[in-house]
């Protein structure tokens, strides 16, 4: 699901229950993660939850790098599912100049979540983009012991 369609389905929906239930189904609706993939070195630190996050990084000048992510809490693999969705599939430069907060706000997410899940979205989001900044200086590199 893209994350304009995300956006309008939680448009539709008023109340906080229903948001909830929204966001557990967009959790349901990830794409599961290989089992070899919730390791230490894909969990994201500064959540309250257990929170991994795989990265694949592709090639050229400006990568795109794609997320599939998991949780051991409903709500937060929803959570999950709206970053993945937002950032996912997109080159590193686009990733840094995507603000997730003007999305969360957008469809008033963070008004509603306890001080911890802020914390523990803040750091999925803080995760993404140092990958994506770490993709371009590796690419700059390559490119400079090329020349």
């Amino acid at each position: 699901m893209t994350i304009d369609e995300i956006i309008e389905g939680f448009e539709f929906i008023d109340d906080w229950e229903e948001r909830i239930r929204y966001l557990i189904e967009l959790g349901r609706e990830l794409e599961p993660l290989p089992e070899g993939a919730h390791s230490a070195e894909n969990k994201v630190q500064g959540c309250a939850s257990q929170v991994w996050l795989e990265t694949k990084v592709g090639d050229g000048e400006d990568p795109t790098l794609t997320f599939r992510g998991d949780s051991d809490a409903h709500l937060v693999k929803g959570l999950v599912a709206v970053t993945i969705a937002l950032y996912s599939g997109h080159t590193a430069r686009q990733i840094l100049a995507t603000d997730a907060g003007e999305t969360f706000d957008r469809i008033k997410l963070r008004e509603h979540l306890t001080p911890q899940r802020s914390n523990g979205l803040r750091a999925m989001v803080e995760r993404i983009k140092r990958e994506a900044a770490a993709a371009l200086k590796a690419e700059a590199a390559a490119a400079h012991s090329l020349s």
